[in-house]
């Protein structure tokens, strides 16, 4: 990874996580993590640049419910294990990975795939990333137009 690994960040991106296997265990996640929207949440897309500034109450609760509807009709398995987080009550730090770019998200293969979306009380610094699908940056841009 570039720049300083002892940053924050990276120290957060790199620390231990927690699968929400089931779905309904995301719809309960979802329901906390909005009840802290007004507490300085950065989402970083990658693939773009790292967000300077946390997003408002009204943006973070859009980007939950759109991401939301995102991973429940791009990810038609039964089980959900697509978000990551560090803690399940009072989380801090999050992996959301695309359902179309999964490859072996538990970390078992030598170069697990980057998360498409991370959202964090930390701000964030690039991370190396593939380049987003043209449909993956279209939804990140209509979801800011």
């Amino acid at each position: 990874m570039p720049g300083d690994v002892s940053q924050p960040f990276y120290e957060q991106f790199r620390g231990s996580f927690y699968g929400l296997l089931r779905w309904q265990e995301l719809e309960d996640f979802w329901r906390i993590l909005k009840r802290s929207a007004d507490n300085g949440w950065y989402v970083y897309a990658l693939g773009e640049a790292p967000p300077h500034q946390t997003l408002t109450r009204d943006q973070f609760i859009r980007f939950i419910d759109e991401v939301d509807v995102l991973l429940h009709r791009e990810h038609t398995e039964a089980y959900c294990g697509i978000v990551y987080v560090d803690n399940k009550t009072e989380p801090a730090f999050i992996k959301v990975y695309d359902p179309n770019n999964l490859g072996v998200v538990c970390g078992s293969s030598a170069h697990p795939p980057l998360p498409a979306w991370v959202i964090s009380r930390c701000q964030p610094v690039d991370l190396p990333s593939v380049l987003q699908t043209r449909s993956r940056r279209r939804w990140w841009q209509k979801l800011w137009a």
